[in-house]
């Protein structure tokens, strides 16, 4: 894919000077196309059979009511949406979970990490519901030394907040971990908590446009991290 920007700011690190990667799982190692198709169509289509109205008019409501909780915890709390929709989110999510992928190269990296003796954290907004489906479909699970949801934190990735009391969970120095994530909001928290290295993801997507970070480092597949200048 080509991407609408004609520069690309490249990684540059040494892999001496880190100890502990964290990793997003959404849009950073899964395809987001699952949850961009989820929640832009499926449960657009479901909310319009509910409520007897136009497809079109339906997306419109639920994008509405999307960006209202947008970066707070209540986006991927699927409770709150199933409460807030009338609709059994879980349930809609498994019948499409065939969907659900891992992006290329990203097994690669996590077997480059774990022979270096990296500690390898995911750290995901995802609801604990939605981390069990992706992980039953996936099994990237065992790679981890822990996964945490920001729930478990009780704020998002994208407070700044969020950050300082993962550190009290997990016990990293900030000078010496990198943070990948696909959502530039994040890095930016991650950033002003003192998180040295900050690796943007601009594939999200399979089926969207690669779009680079005007700011942070970015690639389109883990294997650019793994290249021989990095080793």
């Amino acid at each position: 894919m080509m991407s609408t920007q004609t520069e690309k700011i490249s990684p540059d690190f040494d892999w001496k000077d880190i100890d502990t990667v964290l990793l997003d799982m959404d849009g950073t190692l899964l395809d987001k196309h699952f949850d961009d198709y989820f929640w832009e169509q499926y449960v657009p289509e479901h909310y319009s059979l509910l409520h007897n109205i136009p497809i079109e008019q339906a997306r419109e409501e639920l994008l509405g009511k999307y960006r209202e909780v947008e970066n707070t915890l209540d986006w991927t709390d699927l409770n709150y949406w199933s409460e807030k929709l009338g609709l059994d989110i879980p349930e809609l999510k498994l019948r499409i979970n065939h969907l659900i992928g891992v992006h290329p190269y990203v097994i690669e990296f996590l077997e480059f990490c774990l022979g270096r003796r990296k500690k390898l954290y995911l750290i995901t907004n995802a609801h604990s519901r939605t981390l069990s489906i992706k992980l039953d479909k996936t099994a990237i699970g065992a790679w981890f030394d822990r996964i945490v949801c920001a729930e478990e934190v009780g704020l998002a990735k994208e407070d700044p907040r969020f950050w300082e009391k993962l550190q009290g969970m997990l016990g990293f120095d900030p000078k010496r971990t990198m943070l990948a994530d696909d959502t530039e909001k994040v890095l930016e928290s991650a950033e002003k908590y003192g998180i040295r290295y900050l690796i943007y993801v601009a594939r999200p997507s399979s089926r969207k446009p690669v779009q680079y970070s005007d700011h942070f480092p970015s690639i389109e597949f883990f294997k650019e991290l793994i290249s021989p200048a990095n080793d």
